[in-house]
This record gives C-alpha cells, sequence and structure tokens, in this order.
C-alpha cells in the first residue's frame, strides 16, 4: 500500500471519530438540555400547585388548634388563681372571631356544608357541625365581653371564664378531628376535579380579599405573639421528662 493511500485512511478514519465525537457531544448536550428543561418545569409547577380545600382547611385548623393551647392555659392560670390579662383574652379570642368564624366556618358553610347537603351525604354530621359554629360564635362573644373588663378577678367572673373557655375546647377538640378525618376527605367523592379546583381558587380569593396576601401567616405571628407573652411558645417545653 503506498504511502499516500495509508495517509488518506488515517485521515478519513480521524474524521470518521471527529464526527462521531461531536455527534456524540451534542446528544448529550440535548438530552442534558432536555433533562434540565424538565426538571425545572417540574420545580416551577411544584412552586406554583396550590393545597386542595380539604388541606387549606386542616391547616387552618392549625391555629384553631394553637388557640385551643392558649385556652388550656388560661385554665391552668385560673386554676391556680393566677390573674389573666383581659387583652390576652381579647386578642385569642380575636382571633378565633375573625380568623375561624368569620373566616375559615365561613368557608365551610357556604362551599362544603351546601355540596354535602345537595349530594345527600354526611347530612347529620353538617347539622352537628352547623350547630356547633353557632354555639362558639356565642361563646366568643361572651369572652370578648369578659375581655373588655379592667381585670378579671371577682370569683364570679373567674368561674364564668374557666366555664366558657372548658366548654369551647370542649366542643372543638372532637368539631375539628371530625371534619379532618371523615368531612374534609369526603369532599373529593362528591364533586368533580373541576369543580374541586375552582373551590380552592374561591379559597384562595376570599382570604386575599379578606386579610391580603399572606393572610394565614398573618394570623400564625398573631398566635405566636400570644404564646410568647404567656411564656408557651417554646415547643421543647412540652416535652416530657420520662426515664427509660
Amino acid at each position: 500500500m503506498k504511502d499516500q493511500d495509508i495517509q488518506e485512511g488515517n485521515d478519513n478514519n480521524e474524521g470518521r471519530s471527529r464526527r462521531s465525537f461531536l455527534t456524540k457531544g451534542l446528544n448529550i448536550a440535548l438530552v442534558t438540555a432536555v433533562t434540565g428543561t424538565a426538571y425545572l418545569a417540574g420545580c416551577k409547577g411544584a412552586e406554583e400547585d396550590e393545597i386542595g380545600p380539604p388541606e387549606d382547611l386542616m391547616r387552618e385548623h392549625g391555629i384553631l388548634n394553637r388557640v385551643l393551647l392558649i385556652y388550656d392555659h388560661f385554665l391552668r392560670m385560673l386554676a391556680a388563681n393566677e390573674p389573666v390579662a383581659p387583652q390576652l383574652i381579647t386578642a385569642s379570642a380575636g382571633i378565633i372571631r375573625t380568623f375561624i368564624e368569620e373566616y375559615h366556618e365561613k368557608q365551610e358553610e357556604d362551599f362544603l356544608f351546601p355540596r354535602f347537603e345537595k349530594a345527600h351525604q354526611l347530612t347529620d354530621l353538617v347539622q352537628v357541625l352547623r350547630a356547633q359554629h353557632q354555639q362558639g360564635r356565642l361563646i366568643t362573644g361572651q369572652l370578648l365581653q369578659l375581655g373588655k373588663q379592667p381585670q378579671v378577678s371577682a370569683d364570679g367572673d373567674k368561674q364564668r371564664l374557666s366555664s366558657l373557655i372548658a366548654a369551647f375546647i370542649h366542643m372543638y377538640r372532637p368539631h375539628e378531628a371530625r371534619e379532618d378525618t371523615v368531612l374534609f376527605p369526603a369532599l373529593r367523592k362528591i364533586i368533580s376535579k373541576q369543580e374541586f379546583d375552582s373551590l380552592g381558587e374561591d379559597f384562595e380569593k376570599r382570604e386575599h380579599q379578606l386579610f391580603g396576601e399572606g393572610g394565614f401567616e398573618l394570623f400564625v405571628d398573631k398566635v405566636a405573639g400570644i404564646e410568647q407573652q404567656l411564656g408557651i411558645y417554646d415547643l421543647a417545653q412540652f416535652t416530657p421528662r420520662i426515664q427509660a
């Protein structure tokens, strides 16, 4: 074989190697770009996904539960004959009135309860929940009245305050538990996915109308402020000290 033929063969092999290298490089770049785009799209979708109506309502129950813990602390203070500052009563009951009763429960009454009644599902439960909402509002109204006093010091007022708070806790712990475990999970069974998604938009719209952006976070901060004043904000203090 002539040297020229050998050289031309080497050149051809080198060209094919370069083309192969470039082709592989382009393929890798393309796969990386597609994968990266898909990943970013997935991240963006995850960020844009809103929680569903049941999860939203359950999250709001977290605020209710934290106020119930504050109410528990009031009961311990009253049992120990410690003074309860009226402004803390007003602040706590005010959160219940504004966020729970006038917003959260209105969401349930306007958007959830009628759908269950129309579908003839869980109607007995809905009837009880409605009645408990009304009783809760009566209790909150009386707590707000007690909070207007300069100091809750009279024995009669202390006894009334303790009775009202205990009744509220006694009703709302099973109330919210039944909603979380029975009513809310059943919502998907009685409405279409489109209606379900639309309901979430309705919830968000009303929250923004009433409280602006970050309404939930606003009330979380309010609850935390009361907890800090009472000295019950630090979660670690609730850890039991049980020896193994």
